[in-house]
Protein backbone atom coordinates (compact mmCIF):
# COMPACT_ATOMS: atom_id res chain seq x y z
CA UNK A 1 0.00 0.00 0.00
CA UNK A 2 1.22 3.40 -0.90
CA UNK A 3 -0.31 6.98 -0.07
CA UNK A 4 2.12 9.51 -2.55
CA UNK A 5 1.19 13.17 -1.38
CA UNK A 6 2.72 15.95 -3.57
CA UNK A 7 2.75 19.32 -4.96
CA UNK A 8 3.13 21.07 -1.94
CA UNK A 9 5.40 24.23 -2.32
CA UNK A 10 5.89 27.65 -1.28
CA UNK A 11 2.73 30.48 -2.22
CA UNK A 12 2.15 33.59 -0.90
CA UNK A 13 -0.65 34.92 1.38
CA UNK A 14 -4.25 34.90 -0.50
CA UNK A 15 -3.13 32.70 -3.26
CA UNK A 16 -4.13 28.81 -3.70
CA UNK A 17 -2.31 25.34 -4.07
CA UNK A 18 -3.87 21.74 -4.79
CA UNK A 19 -2.37 19.22 -2.91
CA UNK A 20 -2.64 15.46 -4.72
CA UNK A 21 -2.89 11.65 -2.99
CA UNK A 22 -2.19 8.88 -5.20
CA UNK A 23 -3.02 5.85 -3.64
CA UNK A 24 -2.02 2.02 -4.99
CA UNK A 25 -2.14 -1.42 -3.46
CA UNK A 26 -6.12 -1.63 -2.89
CA UNK A 27 -9.21 -0.24 -1.94
CA UNK A 28 -10.18 2.38 1.20
CA UNK A 29 -13.25 3.52 2.56
CA UNK A 30 -12.33 6.89 3.35
CA UNK A 31 -9.46 9.20 2.94
CA UNK A 32 -8.44 12.19 5.23
CA UNK A 33 -5.82 15.49 4.79
CA UNK A 34 -4.15 15.76 8.27
CA UNK A 35 -1.68 19.12 8.79
CA UNK A 36 1.22 19.18 11.26
CA UNK A 37 2.60 22.81 11.93
CA UNK A 38 6.03 23.09 13.97
CA UNK A 39 5.60 22.47 17.81
CA UNK A 40 1.71 21.62 17.44
CA UNK A 41 0.01 18.29 17.12
CA UNK A 42 -1.41 16.76 13.74
CA UNK A 43 -4.58 18.13 13.03
CA UNK A 44 -7.41 17.34 11.04
CA UNK A 45 -8.19 19.08 7.67
CA UNK A 46 -10.98 17.35 5.81
CA UNK A 47 -11.81 13.66 4.98
CA UNK A 48 -14.03 12.30 1.71
CA UNK A 49 -15.05 8.64 1.30
CA UNK A 50 -14.46 6.83 -1.78
CA UNK A 51 -18.25 6.45 -2.35
CA UNK A 52 -20.68 8.55 -2.40
CA UNK A 53 -20.76 12.41 -1.93
CA UNK A 54 -20.24 12.95 1.84
CA UNK A 55 -16.97 15.64 3.20
CA UNK A 56 -16.09 16.94 6.36
CA UNK A 57 -13.93 20.13 6.95
CA UNK A 58 -12.24 21.39 9.81
CA UNK A 59 -13.89 24.70 10.60
CA UNK A 60 -10.78 26.47 10.38
CA UNK A 61 -10.51 25.48 6.92
CA UNK A 62 -14.51 25.38 6.02
CA UNK A 63 -15.34 27.29 2.72
CA UNK A 64 -11.55 27.72 2.02
CA UNK A 65 -10.49 24.17 1.19
CA UNK A 66 -11.99 21.41 -1.13
CA UNK A 67 -11.33 17.92 -0.36
CA UNK A 68 -12.14 15.81 -3.84
CA UNK A 69 -11.39 12.48 -5.37
CA UNK A 70 -10.93 10.70 -8.76
CA UNK A 71 -11.91 7.11 -8.58
CA UNK A 72 -10.31 6.58 -12.62
CA UNK A 73 -6.82 7.30 -10.43
CA UNK A 74 -7.02 6.62 -7.14
CA UNK A 75 -6.58 10.25 -6.49
CA UNK A 76 -7.79 12.50 -3.75
CA UNK A 77 -7.29 16.46 -3.90
CA UNK A 78 -7.40 19.05 -1.91
CA UNK A 79 -7.82 22.61 -3.47
CA UNK A 80 -6.78 25.07 -0.68
CA UNK A 81 -7.86 28.42 -1.76
CA UNK A 82 -7.16 32.03 0.68
CA UNK A 83 -4.55 30.22 2.03
CA UNK A 84 -2.83 32.31 5.19
CA UNK A 85 0.25 32.02 7.00
CA UNK A 86 -1.69 29.83 9.53
CA UNK A 87 -1.80 27.38 7.33
CA UNK A 88 1.74 26.67 6.82
CA UNK A 89 1.97 23.15 8.11
CA UNK A 90 3.19 19.57 6.32
CA UNK A 91 -0.01 17.76 5.37
CA UNK A 92 -0.39 14.57 5.13
CA UNK A 93 -2.97 12.52 3.36
CA UNK A 94 -4.43 8.97 5.20
CA UNK A 95 -6.34 6.36 4.38
CA UNK A 96 -9.46 4.20 6.26
CA UNK A 97 -10.03 0.72 4.92
CA UNK A 98 -12.84 0.07 6.73
CA UNK A 99 -16.30 2.28 6.80
CA UNK A 100 -15.77 5.12 9.21
CA UNK A 101 -18.33 7.45 10.69
CA UNK A 102 -18.51 10.71 9.35
CA UNK A 103 -18.78 11.46 12.90
CA UNK A 104 -15.13 9.94 13.35
CA UNK A 105 -13.12 11.42 10.26
CA UNK A 106 -11.24 13.69 12.25
CA UNK A 107 -9.53 11.27 14.75
CA UNK A 108 -6.31 10.50 13.22
CA UNK A 109 -6.09 7.15 15.18
CA UNK A 110 -8.25 5.71 13.28
CA UNK A 111 -7.02 5.87 9.86
CA UNK A 112 -4.47 2.53 8.85
CA UNK A 113 -2.38 4.59 6.49
CA UNK A 114 -0.34 7.57 5.75
CA UNK A 115 1.95 8.92 3.28
CA UNK A 116 4.81 10.67 4.05
CA UNK A 117 3.59 14.62 3.84
CA UNK A 118 4.17 17.50 1.91
CA UNK A 119 5.41 20.64 3.08
CA UNK A 120 2.66 24.05 2.54
CA UNK A 121 4.42 27.09 2.93
CA UNK A 122 2.49 30.30 3.29
CA UNK A 123 4.25 33.74 3.17
CA UNK A 124 2.75 37.09 4.34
Amino acid sequence: VQLQASWGGLVQAGGFLRLSCATSGRTFSTMGWFRQAPGKEREFVAAIRWSGSNTVYADSVKGRFTISRDNAKNTVYLQMNSLNPEDTAVYYCAARTSRLALSAVAVRALYDYWGQGTLVTVSS
